[in-house]
């Protein structure tokens, strides 16, 4: 079993940056690929980015591209993703995931419990 925890939300202006982390106990995550996807109200959860177990790979969704950065410390278990440039429709709770290198939330079996991410205009 995978415990994911992730931290570093809150309300930040538009044009802002924010650093989500998201630590894992339990097992170790370096067999992992590992995701973030977000949830803003009303709407379906979605992809954001992803990365394989060692970091050689990553994968954004083209909203994302370009302004938000994932990236993973296999020896402090913990996945990271800087967001910069941040817009107001950047506003979700965001949610890290660990499985296979993926797009489809299936392909992840463990969530963590999401952190929200406000960006005022």
């Amino acid at each position: 079993q995978v415990q994911l925890v992730e931290s570093g939300g809150g309300l930040v202006q538009a044009g802002g940056s924010l650093r989500l982390s998201c630590a894992a106990s339990g097992r170790t995550l370096t067999t992992f690929s590992m995701g973030w996807f977000r949830q803003a109200p009303g709407k379906e959860r979605e992809f954001v980015a992803c990365i394989t177990w060692l970091g050689s790979m990553t994968d954004y969704a083209d909203s994302v591209k370009g302004r938000f950065t994932i990236s993973r410390d296999n020896a402090k278990n913990t996945l990271y993703l800087q967001m910069n440039s941040l817009k107001p429709e950047d506003t979700a709770v965001y949610y890290c995931a660990a499985g296979a290198s993926s797009r489809k939330e299936r392909d992840y079996p463990y969530w963590g419990q999401g952190t929200q991410v406000t960006v005022s205009s």
